[in-house]
């Protein structure tokens, strides 16, 4: 008789972003004139650069031809666009290989599907609140244990606390984990890390026989003089995988591209992590479409930088909005500066669904409640930059008129 996998029937009922959405669409169900703003999931608003546009043109143009077509492209990804990669890295005299990257459909998926390489019996340790994907996907594999819905933890998941007293950065577990997750510039927190800090994560992996899965999705957004990689670090070569996206610099929530970075040194019981995850993909996994993968290269001409550059700079003055908006009105709010998101704590000792409620019935705005991201979030409340100008202004002067 066929069963269902019992460990999708520990999780909450809805992903938070999906819960999010259907509290959102039932306020407007009743509230059909509500003019609600989103400050919430952080997708973005800002259209794709003109040169990815140009590319993925001229990509979709080649596929008339049938001396240009393409069909099944390598299943790490083509060579052009692995090679543009490398060279930014080495950009920052970071050296990455070129069979060291893999290109993916999104950072999203990889950050999950990394998994697949480690025994289901790893232990995970993770800063507490989290990015949701990292818990859920080691949930639906049976890693985490039981729920505790009075807690809000999982019985088998070490939790890393990063508070108001330790800046929002995570101290080295007290408990020993086989997988280590760490994210800088930090979602939901907008926190960051020095290099020096991050060194000692490196070493302590090294030493302990940990492996750091390391989340640089938002590092365009640093402005102050932080590493931009994992690999910025001695040693992270041989205890790190870094996981990188186009979403949020170039705009690609919508059309979906990434990168995952497995360096040849990095092994577990003799084996090459870098190898098996190529026999996975190309079992498992078809690749990103040429068409996209040329957009993303494009990304990385000097015209795609400075697009890119002014997106980032018009999320960046948006999160300045938001920030010094709220701060202004009394709140408590952290993140912004080397982030597109700023963290803020809830006012009137308000827990974070309470919080929610209250801006979306009160100012119809949208954001994403604190404890969503793990119980070190309750009390605390994370809004986004990704919104349009006008769109961020209008949220801030609501929230300030209410507070």
């Amino acid at each position: 008789m066929t069963k269902i996998n019992e460990n999708f029937l520990k999780l909450p009922k809805n992903y938070l972003f999906a819960e999010i959405g259907n509290r959102v669409e039932a306020y407007k169900k009743s509230n059909t004139k509500a003019d609600i703003l989103k400050l919430g999931i952080g997708d973005v608003t800002r259209p794709l650069p003109k040169s990815v546009v140009k590319e993925m043109q001229m990509a979709c143009e080649e596929m008339l031809d049938i001396n240009k077509f393409k069909g099944y492209g390598p299943y790490e990804g083509y060579e052009f666009l692995r090679k543009a990669i490398s060279d930014d890295y080495a950009k920052r005299n970071t050296k990455v290989e070129i069979n060291e990257i893999f290109v993916n459909d999104g950072a999203k998926a990889d950050t999950a599907n990394i998994l697949e390489l480690f025994n289901n019996n790893t232990k995970i340790a993770v800063c507490d609140p989290v990015y949701p994907v990292y818990v859920d996907s080691n949930a639906l594999a049976g890693r985490t244990g039981e729920f505790n819905s009075s807690t809000g933890k999982w019985s088998k998941v070490v939790y890393m606390p990063c508070t108001k007293e330790n800046n929002f950065n995570p101290e080295l577990p007290k408990e020993k984990a086989d997988l280590i997750y760490l994210c800088f510039p930090n979602n939901p927190t907008g926190s960051m890390i020095s290099k020096k800090d991050l060194q000692k994560w490196v070493d302590y992996a090294n030493e302990n026989g940990c492996i750091i899965l390391y989340d640089a999705a938002y590092e365009a957004y640093i402005t102050e003089n932080l590493p931009h990689s994992i690999y910025e670090c001695n040693g992270a070569k041989t205890c790190a995988i870094e996981f990188k996206s186009f979403s949020k610099d170039a705009g690609f929530t919508g059309i979906r591209s990434g990168y995952t970075v497995i360096p040849n040194e990095l092994k577990v019981e003799g084996h090459q992590l870098n190898q098996l995850w190529l026999r996975r993909q190309s079992t498992k996994y078809n690749g990103a479409s040429y068409i996209i993968q040329r957009g993303a290269f494009a990304r990385f001409s000097e015209e795609g930088r400075k697009e890119v550059k002014e997106i980032i700079s018009y999320y960046q003055q948006n999160a300045k909005v938001i920030f010094n908006g709220l701060k202004d009105a009394g709140l408590e709010v952290y993140g912004a500066v080397n982030s597109p998101y700023i963290w803020l704590k809830t006012p009137n000792n308000m827990s974070s669904w309470e919080f929610f409620d209250f801006l979306l019935d009160k100012a119809n705005v949208v954001g994403t409640p604190g404890s969503g991201f793990g119980p070190s979030g309750e009390g605390y409340f994370r809004l986004t930059s990704f919104g349009t100008k006008e769109t961020t202004e209008k949220a801030v002067e609501r929230i300030k008129k209410l507070i």
